[in-house]
């Protein structure tokens, strides 16, 4: 329905300190055109607890934005095409609106008129999102490291504080953290290239993996905490990379063998079975489900000639049942997906905290989707065992790494849509059916100037659900001293 703006302008420039010869602005035209933004907003689900969702007009014009909700409308300026959500505004915006629509119109100048553009929304679900995130910034190169970190944002705030940069260890490379069930006090990562080993962090103590004395078939590489925080599963992958003279993909890394094991944190051993171990498959990207009782993974039959035939080389989806109380593995695999069969290739499936939903990327081969264009989200409903992409998550470029939060009803996952080089990270909403809501990009105070000028790659965004506290120097000196 067409709205008369002029009573309302009229009444709140005052209040936010528009220039004064906006005063007697009238907006003579109403039009239908779609207003170019970055990030790109429009029509998005946001939960209400998100940090203010900040954006910058890409035309040139003079302009200022129409807020429509619950509390009537409301003006605000915008300073060299940005909008900048007050804190204070956005929290009682989002409050106030929670389970509704809150409708946005930019209105542009024009010569010596003001027309508005076409309204586009802000979907505030009631539901909330994990209140932290953390991740990885990694420098753009394939093999250096000498600067990155992990960090761990407050996805209420833009405030965002490191858990461990590698400057600590002398620039080596730190890698694949991970949380038990979303819990702060439970938390892994892994070090490389000097000072190398896996730290572990269970209520306040660290210790550094014991691995050396087993022969495992390579460091350990992805892992996934079972819910009772007793086990850890890992791959131990022997990996390579390829890189291409011209190809989209730039480069394609690659398992030569790869094996799924367990690692029991009390009795400092591996767990291991021959269904997850054989030379004639490699299995990776474990996961196991919220209780505790089955560990899917990644299988493809083992194709030697590489890097040759690395096109060759799918990934099914399967599943095993494991005992916590026995602590052993199940006697059969299940192929939940046989994607090789069609041409394609799983990785990193991740099960909803409620049990329902399992996600993972689907890409043409291989095992490292995050240098494939072609890579998307796909969603298995584990109750009616239907299997379908999300549609309105995925983009032209690639997705891959994907978390759930506490509720199961968000999903932060890694993405190269902005300009296909750097993955950033994005959050949809997965409603109870199983469908994603069109995403949206991480908030940034102003996110134009921000991702533009950020020339390091978001990595592993993992949701927790509060803030991380870990003592970075004790873990440097874990890892200088080599102590078990």
């Amino acid at each position: 329905m067409k709205k008369n703006f002029l009573p309302f302008f009229l009444s709140v420039f005052f209040f936010f300190g528009v220039a004064c010869e906006k005063r007697d602005m009238r907006i003579a035209q109403e039009t239908e055109i779609v207003p170019d933004l970055f990030p790109d907003y429009r029509d998005v689900t946001v939960p209400c607890n998100i940090a203010p969702l900040n954006f910058s007009y890409l035309g040139e014009e003079e302009c200022c934005l129409i807020v429509s909700g619950t509390d009537g409308e409301t003006l605000l300026e915008m300073k060299n095409g940005l909008v900048s959500f007050p804190p204070s505004f956005w929290k009682r915006l989002t409050g106030r609106n929670k389970g509704k629509t809150v409708e946005l119109t930019l209105v542009i100048r024009s010569g010596d008129q003001w027309i508005s553009l076409k309204p586009f929304c802000f979907h505030i679900s009631p539901d909330p999102i994990d209140s932290y995130l953390s991740y990885r910034l990694i420098p753009p190169g394939y093999e250096g490291w000498k600067n990155m970190g992990i960090y761990q944002r407050d996805l209420r705030t833009y405030e965002q504080v490191p858990l461990y940069e590698n400057r600590l260890t002398d620039g080596n490379c730190v890698n694949c953290h991970a949380y038990c069930d979303r819990d702060p006090g439970k938390m892994l990562f892994h070090a490389r290239a000097g000072f190398d080993g896996t730290v572990v962090l269970r209520d306040g103590e660290a210790v550094r993996l014991d691995t050396e004395s087993d022969p495992a078939l390579s460091p350990l590489v992805y892992p996934c905490w079972h819910p009772s925080g007793r086990y850890i599963a890992f791959s131990v992958n022997r990996t390579r990379q390829s890189f291409f003279n011209s190809h989209p993909d730039r480069i394609e890394v690659y398992d030569t063998a790869s094996d799924v094991v367990v690692y029991d944190l009390e009795t400092c051993r591996f767990i291991r079975s021959p269904l997850l171990a054989s030379s004639s498959v490699f299995e990776t990207f474990p996961a196991f489900s919220p209780d505790g009782r089955s560990l899917y993974f990644c299988s493809a039959d083992a194709v030697d000639s590489l890097p040759g035939r690395y096109a060759d080389v799918r990934y099914n989806l399967c599943r095993i049942a494991f005992d916590p109380e026995g602590i052993s593995f199940g006697t059969e695999v299940d192929t939940l997906y046989d994607a090789a069969s069609e041409g394609k290739s799983v990785s990193f499936p991740r099960v909803s905290p409620d049990g329902r939903f399992l996600v993972f990327t689907l890409h043409a081969h291989g095992t490292f989707s995050i240098w494939h264009k072609d890579a998307d989200l796909y969603l298995l409903d584990l109750r009616t065992n239907r299997l379908f992409p999300l549609d309105k998550a995925n983009s032209d470029d690639v997705e891959s790494y994907h978390s759930w939060s506490g509720n199961s009803r968000w999903m932060v996952f890694s993405s190269r849509r902005t300009d296909g080089l750097y993955t950033r990270p994005f959050i949809t909403y997965i409603d109870s059916s199983g469908q994603a809501c069109k995403p949206f990009l991480l908030p940034q105070k102003d996110p134009l100037a921000y991702y533009m000028r950020l020339m390091y790659s978001y990595n592993i965004p993992e949701l927790t659900s509060e803030r991380v506290e870990i003592d970075k120097y004790k873990i440097s000196k874990l890892l200088r001293n080599r102590v078990f």
